[in-house]
């Protein structure tokens, strides 16, 4: 029964909850027509965070502008990452296990960039391992005007692998390095619960090609958001940056070698371009091969009559050199001129 209170007094407040204590389920006042009362679904981040994985994603120094817009633009997108400052060019990479521990993360994506213009990339489980190292070529970043894709920022992402990933042991061991790496864990707490993209690893030319694609509702097609880039394989280690080699890409050839074989090549052209010009020069300086007198050349030939010499005893007048024509005309005019003043 509601409690009796005096005339102008004020209203009795409510007693405090216990801070331990359940609330009561809230439900609508007006019910349904089957008399069945709606309720709020609980949110799906009020799952409990089971798989803790976390990804420490940064590089080393002399990285150039668009190794650093791909680091961050995959932070953006892998809720789960963190970011540490960039690791000397002389330490060691034993070291990052260590930064890895006092970051605690499980997962690492290291960039290592040598002669300011080759880039590697290191995927490592730490500290036990697995861990393997790419050369990655081709970088288009978030920031292109190609990449016309837009998702939800920290929504929870499809991943898409190439059949080939089932069938060589090497790639099976990719694949699920991938899966830990760049999934976002279940009710971690910087995700959304949408699913509204995907990653796609696909295996062409001995080299493994990542994608990012929007999906669009209405037709369930693909628009490309970015980053993309190619991961060229070139070992894959039984420890944490070091160890045994499980894997060598036979396939791999370094840059240093690629440009080697591009300035050979250069060369080369160069090279027979000389042997060309000095052969054609020793043709012009080469005797000239004697050909026999044909007999038959002769026959159309008529001989020309025979003109006496006639020597010339006297020398030739010399004709008169006159530069302007019209200047002998001037001076007979000035002449009569004179001559009519005379006369008058």
């Amino acid at each position: 029964a509601a409690a009796k209170r005096k005339r102008d007094a004020p209203a009795p407040r409510p007693k405090k909850r216990a801070k331990g204590a359940p609330s009561a389920p809230e439900t609508d006042a007006e019910p349904g027509p089957a008399g069945a009362e709606y309720s709020i679904p609980p949110p799906v981040s009020q799952g409990k965070w089971k798989n803790k994985e976390r990804v420490l994603i940064f590089s080393s120094r002399g990285i150039n502008f668009r190794t650093r817009h791909l680091m961050q633009d995959l932070r953006t997108l892998m809720p789960h990452s963190k970011a540490d400052t960039k690791m000397d060019r002389k330490d060691q990479l034993f070291v990052i296990n260590e930064v890895c521990e006092m970051k605690n993360c499980n997962k690492c994506i290291f960039f290592e960039a040598k002669k300011k213009q080759d880039l590697y990339m290191w995927l490592s489980n730490t500290p036990q391992g697995p861990s393997a190292k790419f050369l990655v070529q081709n970088v288009h970043t978030l920031a292109e005007l190609k990449m016309t894709g837009n998702c939800l920022r920290g929504s929870r992402p499809l991943l898409s692998f190439d059949p080939t990933f089932d069938k060589e042991p090497h790639y099976a061991l990719l694949k699920e390095l991938f899966i830990q790496i760049f999934s976002t864990p279940q009710y971690h707490p910087k995700s959304q619960p949408f699913v509204d993209h995907v990653f796609t690893f696909t295996i062409t030319d001995e080299r493994i090609w990542f994608r990012n694609y929007q999906i669009i509702e209405e037709d369930a097609s693909l628009v490309e958001i970015g980053p993309r880039f190619v991961l060229n394989l070139i070992k894959i280690f039984q420890g944490s940056f070091g160890g045994p080699t499980l894997y060598e890409n036979p396939h791999y050839q370094s840059p240093n070698m690629h440009r080697r074989l591009i300035r050979l090549s250069v060369a080369a052209k160069f090279r027979e371009k000389q042997q060309v010009k000095e052969v054609q020069k020793i043709k012009k300086k080469g005797s000239k091969v004697l050909i026999e007198e044909d007999p038959t050349e002769v026959v159309f030939e008529t001989p020309a009559e025979e003109k006496p010499v006639e020597i010339q005893l006297v020398k030739p007048e010399s004709k008169p050199i006159v530069k302007d024509k019209k200047k002998p005309r001037k001076i007979q005019r000035k002449k009569q001129k004179k001559l009519f003043r005379t006369e008058a």
